[in-house]
């Protein structure tokens, strides 16, 4: 089954679709299903299931303090210039 449908454009968006359909050698009404039509199968493999999506957000959660410095870290200020004096004292 197939629809119409009526746009209404400013001169300035039918010139900008125009250029685009006429370099991919298109009808403007072709070009616009083209496009349409590539952003919905995509937004489909961006977007997973909500169990894939909890999956994901699960082993995103995994590697939440993974890594231990051997001392807490905070916003010390004193701490913060330390390492920073460190850092630029350092030969390259």
């Amino acid at each position: 089954m197939s629809r119409h449908l009526t746009l209404e454009l400013s001169d300035e968006v039918y010139a900008d679709l125009q250029q685009k359909a006429n370099a991919v050698g298109l009808s403007i009404a072709e070009w616009i299903v083209t496009v349409l039509s590539n952003q919905s199968n995509g937004l489909n493999k961006v977007v997973p299931p909500n169990a894939q999506q909890e999956e994901a957000r699960q082993r995103f959660r995994n590697h939440a303090g993974a890594i231990s410095l051997g001392y807490a870290t905070g916003i010390d200020n004193e701490s913060i210039d330390a390492d920073l004096a460190r850092a630029y004292a350092d030969e390259y």
